[in-house]
């Protein structure tokens, strides 16, 4: 933690007058984040996360969390004896990871994080994709990246079929934080594990969200040589992924960057988690933290 008594009051009051412009900018203004990495398994990065977010809603701003939860996933599939297995970035998830899935995100993790806001001054409410109906999915498709003709099954993960952000308002209008579990449902009832990132990407779109901004364990984009790029178009994100420049796990993230950004998301950010209050200094201060991502 960085010692702050040593500075005068009358700096710190300076500095908190620097805020002031963004402050009055974004005000009554939705910011998405996307809360995964270190900052979720970081004590101290968790506390400041915390007190980033609930700052922001005293100060008018209205952030929605989205969070993920691999580490934790997979800790709790090694308890199982089950190894976790990845297509393109995506888990694989039968009957039994779906279950773990739900009880890891919508039971500990998330009220994990629920917690840590309320201890910060906050008013947290755990939310699924269920709750109000908000998220209705059924089976993603997955073809091949290589070759198209080819579909890999990933069992119960989900792709998108609608968000109805009714619930989310209506929390954020009466002072409360959502806290979202990328946990879907089917026209059958049946649950489906949906990428935490895509979740993210569309909720920003449907609420017509300022900013979106993902947390990484990474300071960013990075090119082949591993320099960051602050800042990125469309075209250039598409000779990336033809490149393999961007693979893996920053496929979706990416996509649904993209995506948020072309459907009307103002700014789109892939910050770097592992920055103590990193939420604070990408958005109340003009010293950029990671890439933005712009539609053209």
């Amino acid at each position: 933690m960085t010692d702050v008594s040593s500075i005068p009051p009358r700096d710190k009051a300076e500095i908190l007058a620097q805020a002031l412009p963004y402050i009055r900018k974004f005000h009554g203004k939705t910011m998405v984040i996307k809360y995964g990495g270190n900052a979720m398994t970081d004590p101290a990065l968790q506390a400041d996360f915390a007190e980033d977010v609930v700052l922001l809603k005293l100060v008018g701003i209205n952030p929605v969390v989205v969070h993920g939860g691999g580490p934790q996933i997979e800790t709790a599939l090694k308890r199982l004896g089950k190894k976790g297995e990845f297509i393109q970035g995506m888990r694989v998830t039968d009957a039994e990871t779906m279950e773990v899935v739900e009880w890891v995100l919508a039971g500990e993790v998330q009220q994990d994080i629920v917690g840590l806001i309320n201890q910060a001054g906050g008013k947290a409410v755990g939310l699924t994709g269920r709750d109000g109906g908000m998220i209705r999915a059924q089976k993603l498709k997955m073809l091949d990246n290589a070759d198209p003709s080819i579909e890999h099954d990933v069992g119960q993960v989900g792709d998108i079929v609608s968000i109805d952000p009714s619930v989310v308002k209506a929390l954020q209008d009466d002072a409360f934080i959502p806290v979202i579990s990328p946990i879907g449902f089917g026209e059958n009832n049946e649950s489906y594990n949906i990428n935490a990132d895509v979740v993210a990407a569309k909720l920003a779109t449907v609420l017509k969200a300022e900013k979106l901004m993902m947390l990484t364990n990474i300071s960013g984009v990075l090119d082949k040589s591993g320099k960051l790029l602050t800042n990125l178009s469309a075209r250039q994100i598409d000779e990336l992924f033809a490149d393999g420049t961007i693979s893996g796990g920053m496929l979706p993230k990416i996509s649904g960057a993209l995506d948020a950004a072309k459907s009307g998301v103002n700014t789109v950010h892939i910050v770097d988690g592992r920055v103590p209050h990193v939420l604070l200094l990408e958005i109340l201060t003009d010293q950029a933290y990671g890439t933005m991502i712009r539609s053209h």
